[in-house]
């Protein structure tokens, strides 16, 4: 059963989706976003996949009510694209009447933003420049945390790299004896 400390440890890496690229407050009028790519990074998917994988938690963290969906089921050839819905009712204009508009239309605004042979900050910075999402900014407190995380982790690379030439010593000499034994004709029966 892990310590109490190493499972401190991990529920302090749970703070790499609070903060980082990515973690930004949208504004009110944003009402849903699609993604469409590749499931293989082949023909410039990989800038998608990487924001769906490491930006998008963050995203969807920071605004839970945001609906967001995501379809991997396109063809690599196919054009990898974001669609950021905003709602239009909401832009400023007054009313229009409901005789000037059919019944079933939709005042939506739809942006999309191509994202094939780009990188995810790149798409992440297309992303800002349209919707004008605020980036969150860490807290004092998350700055700690962040600094002792990083320690911790130079301490565990250190650690484990001192392990591993201890192991190293170790499976020399279990050599060396086995092949002392080998020539003194001591049988390990």
């Amino acid at each position: 059963m892990p310590t109490l400390g190493q499972r401190m440890f991990k529920m302090k890496e749970l703070l790499a989706v609070r903060l980082g690229p990515g973690a930004a407050v949208l504004p009110k009028d944003v009402k849903r976003i699609s993604m469409r790519f590749a499931p293989k990074i082949d023909d410039g998917h990989r800038g998608p996949k990487k924001f769906f994988r490491h930006m998008l938690p963050r995203l969807k963290y920071r605004n839970p009510a945001l609906p967001i969906t995501v379809d991997r089921t396109a063809a690599q050839s196919d054009p990898a694209v974001l669609n950021v819905v905003f709602d239009g009712s909401s832009n400023g204009t007054a009313a229009t009447p409901a005789a000037t508009q059919p019944s079933g239309a939709t005042t939506d605004r739809v942006v999309t933003i191509q994202m094939k042979h780009k990188s995810e900050s790149e798409i992440l910075q297309q992303l800002y420049e349209v919707t004008g999402a605020q980036e969150v900014e860490p807290t004092d407190l998350e700055k700690e945390e962040l600094r002792q995380l990083a320690e911790r982790k130079e301490r565990s690379r250190r650690d484990s790299e001192r392990m591993a030439e201890v192991n190293r010593q170790r499976k020399r000499e279990a050599e060396m004896l086995a092949a002392a034994r080998g020539e003194a004709g001591i049988g390990a029966a």
